[in-house]
């Protein structure tokens, strides 16, 4: 199933070009390659662009030996393909079932979201006032696509108009939504803000979920 993707993704002249030159083990010229498959040189270098571009090729300059302008020549980038396929879902989905699968699962989902949300924070300065712990608490959901907002009437409430693992928070709320509970927590704690999340209300409408924000003395 990986390799009929690739085939896919990576198919006719461009898929030629790279297979010619990690068949052959060693820096080729454009001509060169364009004789072997028998096009024009501006197909492949214009599939050579693309593949240089994608990180899968590199052209390395050599001495000739001869007067003129050194020798450009193509060889295949060593390692797996950048632009290959992923399967992220799959991985949290598999980390979301591990987390099930514990005792006390939901605190330590808050626990792997702290974490995870101290990560993210400390790249940031740190702060104790509560209105810029807040403003960095937007941002960095943005960041993440949660899609802050601040009601007007409720100052104490951040809303969340999307969900960036919407799928498997239906199927696992308690787990996902403590996920991103200790994430906001972890954020928090590592700007030294005097303010905490201690509660998430999961889809208090469809489209909305629902962080209350309180003083860490009063949690």
């Amino acid at each position: 199933m990986i390799e009929s993707k690739v085939d896919q993704r990576l198919t006719g002249r461009r898929a030629e070009v790279l297979r010619l030159l990690r068949d052959t083990r060693r820096p080729m010229e454009i001509t060169e390659i364009a004789e072997r498959l028998d096009v024009h040189a501006n197909t492949v270098r214009f599939h050579l662009e693309t593949l240089v571009a994608n990180g899968q090729v590199e052209h390395v300059t050599t001495d000739r030996g001869v007067p003129g302008r050194p020798a450009r020549r193509y060889r295949p980038v060593r390692g797996m393909d950048p632009k290959g396929p992923r399967r992220y879902r799959a991985l949290a989905e598999a980390l979301v079932e591990s987390l099930c699968a514990t005792p006390d699962a939901r605190n330590r989902a808050i626990e792997a979201g702290r974490s995870w949300g101290r990560g993210q924070a400390s790249r940031t300065a740190t702060t104790a006032e509560p209105s810029e712990s807040i403003a960095l608490l937007m941002r960095l959901l943005d960041e993440l696509d949660f899609a802050p907002e601040r009601p007007l009437t409720d100052p104490q409430n951040i809303g969340l108009r999307n969900c960036p693992f919407l799928e498997l928070a239906a199927e696992r709320r308690e787990v996902v939504c403590s996920l991103h509970l200790g994430l906001m927590r972890g954020a928090l704690e590592t700007w030294n803000s005097p303010l905490t999340v201690d509660r998430l209300d999961a889809f208090v409408e469809p489209d909305l979920c629902s962080a209350h924000l309180a003083s860490v003395e009063a949690s």
